[in-house]
């Protein structure tokens, strides 16, 4: 929780969620949205809806495929989250 509470200090923009994801890809728990939202408990959807924001971002994340079938989306973190971290 500690990183997720510096990345939304570091930018404000990030809601708890999207701070999340990139908290969890920086600490090796999650590279893909299915896999985040199974192992915290939250709707694909949601997660699906916060990538799409933070993909805007790409110097915190950057998408590298989708399942066109199941949305599920892969990404890999960008050099500002390389340099945060």
């Amino acid at each position: 929780m500690a990183l997720v509470e510096r990345l939304q200090a570091a930018e404000p923009q990030f809601s708890r969620i999207g701070a999340g994801i990139l908290a969890a890809l920086a600490l090796g728990f999650a590279d893909d949205s299915r896999s985040f939202a199974r192992q915290f408990g939250i709707a694909h959807a949601l997660i699906l809806r916060e990538l799409a924001g933070l993909s805007c971002h790409d110097a915190w994340l950057t998408i590298l495929r989708r399942d066109p079938r199941t949305q599920r989306t892969w990404y890999q973190a960008g050099e500002a989250l390389r340099r945060f971290t």
